[in-house]
């Protein structure tokens, strides 16, 4: 084996928006259908980098959490089909008692027959969201969130430095139930009961995760972070026009790029021109700011292995919405069964390559000097 062969399969850990360019591919592949075949793959392809990749940091438990919310959603669009969705015709299961609404409500009711279709409509849509939920989990659980900030422009770090912290909740909490879990079994002492014992729980993760915000929030400003530099009035406003300009013309040419029924020649010349306008807006506002950075991360072939198979996944889902649209979205009225294509079975494996293609990640206590 070569040095340098030897030296990629190093243990380190990976560019953070390297896994989120990764995670991203498989939402928007996971957007693009409701093909519960698919969906599962996507699940399983998540998990699988996850539990090969991840290190033993606090935040990687996350993931966890994401997958019991993703659990939660679908139960809830279920239930919300049952509730409400007895006009819906088709092979009724069971009969609830229906219950009359006034002349307000008209066209929704409570109860009533419980129809296949219905139940397979809103397992269907809340299988969709879940995954797209866990795939976000997913990146949250392997990539830092403080490194995350760390790879951010200047221009970007007042925006970034919120974003990071929203992100960085589920992992936050995490990682003080570890510590509080780990703190109850050095304490002696009776069993406590389970309801009192859930209460002191819940009191110390949030205390804790309260005070690591705070110190986090403290730390962040003490380094100077949400400075704007030495800029003019003019610059600022012209930077900020630039950028809310850029940031709408790029949610407008996204939505038209991803929408079959819009005209191409209008989604893409508007998100050209949207990037551009995003790109002179983060020019200007970068450019009184100043900032160092320690051991900045670096874009190596595992990143782009990792970033590429991931997007490649969104892409292909993406081109099969106009190859063949019908495997994506299986039919419920008639109710028929969920059917397979290559192309979207293929983009998705794709984003299998990170679990083989990468090096392990590093472990914080092995790295951490005794």
């Amino acid at each position: 084996m070569s040095p340098a062969w030897g030296a990629y399969w190093m243990p380190r850990a990976l560019h953070p928006l390297a896994w989120w360019m990764w995670a991203l591919g498989l939402t928007v592949a996971a957007s693009r259908t409701t093909n519960p075949l698919l969906l599962g793959a996507i699940l399983g392809v998540a998990t699988w980098v996850v539990l090969g990749r991840r290190s033993d940091a606090p935040w990687a438990s996350a993931f966890r959490i994401y997958v019991i919310a993703g659990a939660l959603v679908v139960g809830i669009r279920v239930v919300f089909r049952i509730v409400f969705g007895g006009a819906q015709p088709g092979h009724v299961l069971v009969r609830l008692p229906e219950i009359p609404l006034p002349d307000v409500a008209a066209g929704v009711n409570l109860f009533g027959a419980v129809t296949a279709e219905s139940l397979l409509s809103g397992f269907y849509d809340g299988l969709r969201l879940a995954t797209m939920l866990i795939c976000l989990g997913a990146a949250n659980a392997l990539a830092n969130p403080r490194r995350l900030l760390r790879a951010m422009p200047p221009a970007l770090h007042e925006v970034s430095t919120a974003v990071v912290v929203a992100i960085s909740v589920f992992p936050q909490l995490a990682e003080s139930v570890v510590r509080v879990r780990r703190a109850r079994k050095l304490r002696p002492g009776g069993i406590e009961r389970r309801l009192s014992a859930l209460r002191s729980v819940v009191v110390s993760v949030l205390e804790d995760a309260m005070d690591r915000s705070l110190l986090l929030a403290a730390s962040m400003d003490s380094r100077g972070y949400g400075r704007s530099g030495n800029r003019s009035r003019a610059t600022t406003v012209l930077s900020g026009a630039c950028m809310v300009a850029g940031l709408a013309g790029m949610a407008i040419g996204a939505y038209a790029l991803l929408d079959g029924t819009a005209p191409r020649q209008l989604a893409t010349p508007v998100l050209i021109g949207a990037i551009a306008l995003g790109v002179v807006g983060i020019a200007l506002s970068g450019k009184g700011v100043e900032r160092t950075c320690y051991r900045p991360d670096q874009w190596r072939l595992a990143e782009l292995v990792t970033a590429g198979s991931g997007l490649a996944a969104g892409m292909l889902l993406t081109l099969t919405t106009r190859i063949d649209p019908s495997n994506l979205n299986p039919s419920i009225q008639p109710l028929t069964w969920p059917q397979l294509s290559w192309l979207p079975v293929a983009g998705i494996l794709a984003a299998l390559m990170p679990a083989f293609l990468t090096p392990a990640a590093a472990n914080v206590e092995a790295a951490t000097p005794v």
